[in-house]
């Protein structure tokens, strides 16, 4: 086994493409004050580490709120603009404390924000919502012994207890006016369907939703926030109902839901426009996405028009304009409004651009399956292919920009990526599919997709790498174990890779989550986790196998990954092992530049190019 100890190399003025994509200024979409519209809060990378940044838009002055080794990205805004709440945890282990600073406060260092919520012990963060009052706050949080606890915190008074069950649960969102608690849960047992609950501050039940298909089938159900209006009691949600996610209007006090039957194929989802006059559309279908407004009192719809690619997110600003980030595979991401304007414009060379993707449709085991193809300009094949899968595993790849792909475009590789079962965009039935059968689901239709990228010349068979992050790390070990003679290579970022010992290290929300996809424990179907764990088939790995992991992460935790290797190195497997000091992904450029430099040295070392 080699431990890679190597570090960054200095920045160089000839530095490649690939590396001036990570380093190039990136903002995040800024979040806006309710009742301080002027004030915002966003996310960027300007020092080298993502850090949260205050911006008044009215003097135009940004400033650097927080500062950590390992960085910080969850923040909330309290709707008078008056604090900046941000997340506490301990090097990106997500164990930890809110914390708060006035949002005019200078940031000096060596001083630490007062916590936000004394009285509370550390957790894992399970929502938040604070309210217009400038004193109330509704906080969701998990631990391995309580399981899910929500708070009603006051300034000046000790945090009351309103919700507690041993499965996930979170806060969806409090009402304008403070009398509503909207809580999403799982008490049934299914991590992947929420149920939702309404209550009043005192933690009495307003009102139940929980939708289930045939009595058996649980459909999911999300929280997307209460009508802007005081003694407004609808409630705006996400629904399941017709097999895909659809937005839908609850009145939680007269019980009446009013479906909007919107004509839109793919997902669907939906916010408030800061009047509640209408809803802001966010549609997703077939890798893209892009932008619609919704009157309720016409039923009319409307396009926003977006350029074509990937709308991360969206949000409608008071005078009716609405701000986006947005982006393509070729062309890096930008907060753009509809007024024609860029948001926000950070100073810095400016992130150089990509190829474009192609759509392939192939037929696999259940059904068509989607993939995403980038290959470098003017170059046929067959090519050193790059199988980069994503994680999740309940998400999906877009038209959208990513710096790494993109690197190994420039390094002379195609890369293929699948939309496997289990990925949003594709239907309820699509990403459900996975359950029991878990990881060899999503490997079936990788490897129809490889199938169809030998036979068609983009890929050479002998020059095929799968390589994935967290569940797309996952996938990679479990793929080249069960499919020793199909990759010649394996690069695995954050992976499970000892599925009984990392169920029982993981956070307790994961934990949840793998007993519904597995349907158990590792004691009640002990035959399930041996079937879709990685280290059931490690003896059976061909090929180079390269892994990096973060010493903290809670999700996919370092003890696992451990009795992975110990496995490789006993056999005398060809494998190499990188371990940083951080959780599940690292925050800081110069971290992320030297894990991409190291993937690739090891592809070269033993490919070729």
């Amino acid at each position: 086994m080699t431990e890679s100890t190597r570090s960054t190399e200095p920045r160089q003025p000839d530095m490649p493409d690939w590396e001036k994509r990570f380093r190039a200024p990136r903002v995040s979409l800024p979040d806006w004050a309710e009742d301080a519209p002027h004030r915002s809060l966003f996310v960027s990378n300007a020092t080298g580490t993502y850090e949260l940044y205050a911006w008044d838009r009215e003097t135009g002055e940004q400033r650097q709120v927080t500062h950590r080794a390992n960085g910080t990205t969850d923040g909330v805004l309290s709707p008078d603009g008056a604090w900046i709440w941000w997340f506490d945890d301990k090097d990106g282990d997500e164990f930890g404390v809110w914390r708060r600073r006035a949002f005019d406060a200078p940031l000096v260092a060596g001083e630490v924000d007062e916590p936000a919520v004394p009285g509370l012990d550390p957790s894992y963060p399970a929502g938040l919502a604070i309210g217009r009052d400038g004193r109330t706050a509704v906080v969701g949080r998990s631990t391995d012994d309580d399981g899910s606890t929500i708070h009603v915190a006051r300034a000046g008074e000790a945090p009351v207890e309103i919700y507690r069950h041993r499965e996930s649960a979170g806060v969806g969102d409090l009402s304008h006016d403070g009398s509503l608690i909207a809580v999403e849960h799982t008490e049934h047992g299914d991590a992947m369907h929420s149920a939702l609950r309404v209550l009043r501050p005192d933690g009495s039940a307003v009102a139940e939703l929980d939708d289930t298909e045939g009595g058996t089938v649980e459909l999911g159900l999300e929280v997307l926030g209460f009508a802007p209006v005081d003694g407004d009691s609808r409630l705006l949600i996400g629904h399941q109902r017709r097999g895909r996610w659809e937005p839908l209007v609850w009145d939680v006090a007269t019980g009446a839901q009013t479906d909007l039957g919107l004509d839109l194929p793919g997902d669907v989802a939906a916010e408030w426009y800061p009047d509640g006059s209408g809803l802001l559309i966010a549609h997703s279908f077939e890798a893209r996405s892009d932008l619609w407004r919704y009157d309720l009192a016409t039923g009319e719809l409307t396009e926003v028009p977006t350029p074509p690619g990937t709308v991360s997110g969206a949000t409608a600003r008071p005078d009716g304009t609405v701000e986006y980030l947005w982006s393509s595979a070729a062309e890096p991401s930008v907060v753009r409004s509809t007024t024609g304007e860029i948001v926000l414009d950070p100073p810095g060379e400016k992130s150089p651009g990509s190829v474009p993707v192609e759509d392939v449709w192939v037929e696999g085991p259940g059904g068509r399956v989607h993939a995403l193809v980038q290959k470098p300009a003017g170059v046929t094949g067959p090519l050193p292919t790059v199988f980069e899968i994503h994680g999740g595993p309940t998400w999906h790849d877009s038209d959208s920009f990513a710096a790494g792909p993109a690197a190994w475009v420039d390094h002379g590789y195609a890369v293929v990526r699948v939309n496997y079962r289990g990925s949003t965009g594709y239907g309820r039935e699509w990403t459900d599919a996975l359950k029991h059968r878990v990881g060899l689901i999503e490997l079936e239709d990788i490897a129809a997709v490889r199938d169809w990228a030998v036979a068609s010349g983009l890929a050479d068979p002998a020059r095929l790498i799968l390589t994935g992050g967290s569940w797309g790390g996952y996938l990679t070990l479990l793929g080249v174990g069960t499919q020793p003679d199909a990759w010649a290579l394996g690069i695995a970022a954050v992976p499970v890779a000892d599925y009984v010992t990392a169920y029982h290290d993981e956070m307790e929300a994961l934990k949840a989550m793998d007993r519904t996809l597995l349907g158990g424990t590792p004691e009640e179907v002990p035959e399930r986790f041996e079937a879709s764990s990685p280290l059931t088939y490690v003896d059976a790995v061909k090929v180079p196998v390269y892994i990096s992991a973060g010493v903290n992460d809670p999700r996919c935790p370092i003890r696992q990954i451990d009795n992975y290797v110990s496995r490789l190195a006993a056999r005398e497997a060809v494998h190499e092992v990188y371990r940083y000091d951080a959780g599940h992904g690292s925050l800081v450029v110069d971290e992320r530049i030297k894990q991409v430099r190291l993937e690739l040295d090891f592809a070269e070392r033993h490919l070729g190019r």
